[in-house]
């Protein structure tokens, strides 16, 4: 395989691969929290935020990409406290390609670790606060193994949507061959050149094969997920 794939295109492959985990690591934190707040919390507003969080999977990601070039532009809100502070830009960086997937993959990444902790029995929580263990050991002990899979599976599906971004990453970021040429810039890019068929057609081979395997993963996960759930309700 690695003379099927020129040199410049395993380059593409690992940048889009760099995007995608770094986009994952960065907003499963923040995935996490917005989860748990939509699973456990009880607050005046709680429609008003799920639609926001998941504002992304219903805009055009142009404008989501026009959102963040706003925002992040060194006069925008928070570009300029960036650029001042740390002496940073996102913009035409690989790093600002990684924040654009995870904005875009926020919202699966929550649905999908959302729906696990609401799948966790309260009464295995309870019984564990009954036997003295504190708020934190509960969590540690009782809830995240418990909800693990569905993290998983929701790190997975995010890494997933991080591969196939378009829309938003070269609105913000834009086109750069080695900086921000994730696969399907580089698949738009090879289509309006003349012959460019061949690398068409391997980038896509590619991008279905990592996208596939993604998605198998995070199924079987679901279903693991699902199991266990079945086996507490039944015990």
């Amino acid at each position: 395989m690695g003379a099927w794939l020129s040199v410049d295109e395993w380059q593409i492959v690992a940048l889009s691969a760099k995007v995608g985990i770094v986009a994952v690591l960065g907003t499963l934190p923040v995935a996490f929290a917005l989860a748990w707040v939509l699973a456990r919390a009880r607050f005046p507003g709680k429609v008003v935020v799920d639609a926001l969080i998941h504002l992304p999977l219903v805009l055009p990601p142009v404008v989501m990409g026009w959102l963040l070039l706003v925002a992040f532009a060194p006069h925008g809100l928070l570009g300029a406290p960036l650029e001042r502070l740390f002496g940073m830009t996102l913009l035409f960086r690989w790093t600002g390609a990684a924040l654009a997937a995870a904005v875009m993959a926020l919202p699966l990444m929550v649905r999908a670790i959302r729906l696990s902790l609401e799948a966790v029995d309260p009464r295995l929580e309870a019984a564990a606060r009954t036997l003295g263990a504190g708020p934190w050991r509960t969590f540690a002990t009782i809830t995240l193994p418990l909800a693990l899979p569905g993290v998983l599976a929701g790190a997975v599906l995010g890494f997933a949507r991080s591969l196939g971004e378009f829309g938003a990453t070269i609105t913000f970021v834009s086109n750069i061959p080695g900086e921000t040429q994730t696969l399907p810039l580089a698949i738009y890019a090879a289509l309006q050149v003349p012959g460019g068929d061949a690398t068409v057609t391997r980038l896509a081979l590619v991008s279905v094969a990592l996208s596939l395997v993604a998605l198998v993963a995070s199924e079987a996960l679901s279903q693991r997920m699902g199991t266990a759930g079945q086996s507490r309700h039944v015990l």
